[in-house]
């Protein structure tokens, strides 16, 4: 079967996750240059740091409870492909490959920054509270602290 229609013509042009896409796009030129030291010179291609933290990020913002259900999500929802930058042909990641791609990631500085400034330019372009599509700003902030626990003294 042949379609000539692409991804980007299925997402309606009023959808509330295209303004997501331009906020996610802005703060990932902004962190490129750290994003560029993650790509390996040798070895296996991985998963791309940005493609991670786009998916992340739907994780999040749709409430989707494991990577198992975010990567089937991926597989055969056309608006998460797009957000990610899919095509409809491309393969979906084994969730597996996309934990351990996503942990390594998140060693803290690239998904701290990348999350803070989610919530910051969320709530400044009234994102997290439109009331056909909101967010629960706490959500991001949570996965914003991802990885910054330290142990407590005498415990």
């Amino acid at each position: 079967m042949f379609s000539y229609v692409s991804v980007e013509a299925r997402v309606p042009a009023d959808h509330p996750i295209r303004k997501l896409r331009i906020l996610v796009d802005t703060i990932l030129r902004e962190l490129n240059d750290l994003l560029d030291t993650r790509y390996a010179d040798a070895g296996r291609p991985s998963i791309p740091p940005e493609r991670i933290l786009r998916a992340s990020l739907l994780q999040v913002v749709y409430s989707v409870r494991s990577e198992r259900l975010l990567m089937e999500q991926m597989d055969y929802n056309l608006l998460f492909r797009w957000c990610v930058g899919l095509n409809v042909n491309d393969s979906v990641w084994d969730h597996s490959t996309f934990s351990f791609n996503r942990d390594r990631l998140f060693d803290g500085e690239i998904a701290q920054r990348f999350f803070e400034h989610s919530v910051l330019l969320a709530r400044m372009r009234e994102l997290v509270s439109d009331e056909h599509f909101s967010v629960d700003g706490t959500l991001l902030e949570a996965w914003a602290s991802h990885k910054s626990f330290r142990r407590k003294e005498g415990g």
